[in-house]
């Protein structure tokens, strides 16, 4: 069975989530769900765990490179007709 991580639920602070994610990902998640507002400050749930873009962006590149140590690559989930 698939394994999907989720660091912004599992911490509830936005400065963790990405070690937890990478930590994930290096032990063989096979995906992340994670919290992602433009302004957090103003969400109106989840703003306290949630990343900007910018941050995301950031968290994605070192997934992708922690995937290409393992030999592995970043998919998009598969879509059904």
């Amino acid at each position: 069975m698939p394994v999907i991580v989720d660091p912004s639920h599992a911490t509830g602070r936005s400065e963790l989530v990405a070690p937890v994610a990478k930590a994930a990902v290096a032990a063989g998640a096979n995906g992340l769900l994670i919290e992602v507002h433009n302004d957090p400050t103003i969400a109106l749930s989840d703003g306290r765990q949630a990343l900007r873009p910018a941050e995301l962006a950031a968290l994605m590149e070192t997934v992708e490179r922690l995937l290409e140590i393992e030999g592995k690559v970043l998919s998009a989930p598969a879509r059904r007709a």
